[in-house]
């Protein structure tokens, strides 16, 4: 099968890519510099700077993973504008492809895979989060909406679209657990605010398997939540984390300093979503890494 994959040079797409190079199938990747992401992918892969240039070999498969890092800089007006089109652009980039495609009589894929977020539900306080849930209407959710939105146009062209919202992404060598273990190891780490807020969570094999399991399953559609079946609160997780690094957890970040440092930004620790992946579970999807303690074990054992 043929596959084009775009944010392929991220955490989680470097990953894909080398798994579905494994699976025998030819990717292609959209990236905006191809000279320097190329080391960071699998030999084989054909990296190009637009979905359009691929308009000679079509794909069978979309999957959409780019956009820029959420938590990369304060979120002022300007770059809140910049996540929200990050994220816009490149999906609407996969479906001009398609509409390309179908003027010129060239088939179609056969399913685009396209990312989200846990944010699409806002603060969510204590309940428990499946993909019925109401939103709360915040920055996070209004970016997430207008992601998914973008995507939509594809189902129209009798393409099928499987959404994924996303919890946080957890393995070694990135993401926001990289970020979260010097302090730590140094025993340094502590629960954010009241350590109350939930932290959907999910081991990057996991969310690879669940993106590819996606792929494989002809009858499914609509949005998924991409986490683990055993999200946590901060206060645990901070716990938790501490115990497999034996080391304390004493030093907990008060929530004004938070604010005060972030700004709205700090939303992003300081609420969250008791999220459950109950369209996955429901489809027939196996967790290989269903709890935290097995996720960090395997994690920080490697």
């Amino acid at each position: 099968m043929r596959v084009l994959v775009t944010g392929g040079s991220g955490f989680v797409g470097q990953r894909l890519c080398e798994q579905l190079i494994e699976q025998g199938h030819d990717i292609q990747v959209v990236s905006r510099r191809p000279h320097q992401v190329r080391d960071r992918l699998p030999s084989g892969c054909d990296i190009r700077d637009s979905a359009q240039a691929f308009i000679e070999s079509p794909p069978d498969a979309l999957i959409n993973l780019a956009g820029e890092s959420i938590a990369g800089k304060r979120w002022s007006d300007e770059q809140k504008a910049k996540l929200i089109n990050s994220r816009v652009a490149t999906t609407k980039q996969l479906v001009v492809l398609c509409e390309q495609l179908q003027a010129n009589g060239q088939p179609l894929p056969k399913v685009m895979v396209s990312g989200s977020a846990m944010g699409y539900y806002g603060d969510q306080g204590k309940r428990v989060v499946t993909e019925e849930t109401k939103p709360n209407d915040e920055f996070a959710h209004r970016l997430c909406k207008q992601w998914e939105a973008a995507a939509q146009p594809i189902e129209a062209m009798g393409v099928r679209l499987a959404i994924v919202r996303t919890g946080l992404v957890l393995d070694a060598g990135g993401g926001s657990l990289q970020k979260m273990l010097p302090p730590f190891k140094l025993g340094l780490g502590g629960r954010f605010g009241s350590g109350e807020q939930f932290m959907p969570w999910i081991h990057r094999d996991d969310l690879v398997a669940a993106i590819l399991f996606l792929i494989n399953q002809e009858t499914l559609n609509g949005a998924f939540n991409g986490s683990a079946p055993h999200p946590v609160t901060n206060a645990t997780f901070t716990k938790t984390l501490a115990k497999q690094l034996n080391r304390p957890a004493i030093f907990p970040v008060p929530a004004f300093v938070l604010k005060a440092g972030l700004g709205e930004m700090s939303r992003l620790l300081l609420t969250g979503a008791d999220m459950r992946p109950a369209r996955l579970e429901a489809a027939g999807f196996t967790f290989q890494y269903p709890t935290l303690d097995k996720a960090l074990d395997a994690i920080l054992r490697d």
